[in-house]
């Protein structure tokens, strides 16, 4: 069952993470990218593409649960 929720939860944040790519028009070298990666990552970059994919991930199911906990509960 946890592994359900794990991959409800991803789909979601892969969901939340194009919606960003769509607002931010696909600029991943503008001005937001680049500080969310040095945010991210400070001055030591991901050792493999691997981890900055699992990065990535990790933050778009953190957006979708922001989201989903700031939702009205009518």
């Amino acid at each position: 069952m946890r592994r359900f929720w794990w991959l409800l939860e991803t789909v979601a944040g892969c969901w939340q993470l194009l919606r960003l790519l769509l607002i931010s028009r696909f600029r991943t070298k503008g001005r937001y990218w680049l500080w969310r990666h040095e945010t991210a990552f400070g001055r030591g970059e991901p050792e493999s593409r691997s981890e900055l994919v699992k990065a990535a991930l990790d933050y778009g199911r953190w957006m979708a649960r922001t989201r989903k906990v700031g939702r009205a509960r009518y």
